[in-house]
């Protein structure tokens, strides 16, 4: 599978991440080589292979689900500028696109 500038232009606009036109050939060989891993794992046969949630098929005990700590949201808030509802009211940091 081969990408075209343009396909690569677009990934680098969705990773947020600035790339020179001049180093393109060879950033296109290298994720070409990535895609040709995929490739290659997606084509193995694992019709038989049962799903597992570790390689070594240990299990992870749980605790319960058990409140320890006493509600003390309202003296947690009343150093905070602004509060309104019981939530800490804070700037907007992150502008999206319109």
């Amino acid at each position: 599978m081969s990408l075209s500038d343009k396909e690569l232009k677009e990934i680098a606009y969705l990773a947020r991440i600035n790339i020179d036109e001049n180093s393109f050939p060879a950033l296109k060989g290298q994720l070409d080589q990535i895609l040709g891993l995929f490739e290659k794992l997606n084509s193995a046969n694992t019709d038989d292979i049962e799903a597992m949630s570790h390689p070594l098929n240990l299990s992870q005990p749980t605790r319960k689900d058990e409140v320890t700590e006493i509600n003390q949201r309202e003296k947690m808030q009343e150093s905070a500028p602004l509060v309104q509802s019981g939530l800490f009211l804070v700037p907007k940091v992150i502008e999206g696109e319109n």
